[in-house]
């Protein structure tokens, strides 16, 4: 899961492919916006089929946290 988040923000979000662990931060490391990260939630949504609750996002701090709430929608 964390290689197809990664290329998510690679492909889309042209974010350095070396920048992104699953520790990084996704406003402070990879200097993703408000405007990216709704971006970043629609695709995973499209790609992932799953629907991500608005209330959710305050969990979306770094990749790590992106990845886990992934695995447990797809779960």
């Amino acid at each position: 899961m964390f290689e197809k988040v990664k290329n998510l923000l690679v492909e889309e979000l042209r974010i350095e492919e070396e920048k992104i662990t699953p520790e990084a931060a996704l406003a402070n490391d990879l200097g993703i916006n408000s405007l990216e990260l709704a971006d970043l939630i629609l695709l995973c949504e499209e790609k992932f089929n799953i629907s991500i609750d608005d209330e959710d996002l305050h969990k979306f701090v770094t990749v790590g946290d992106v990845v886990a709430y992934l695995e447990e929608k797809s779960a």
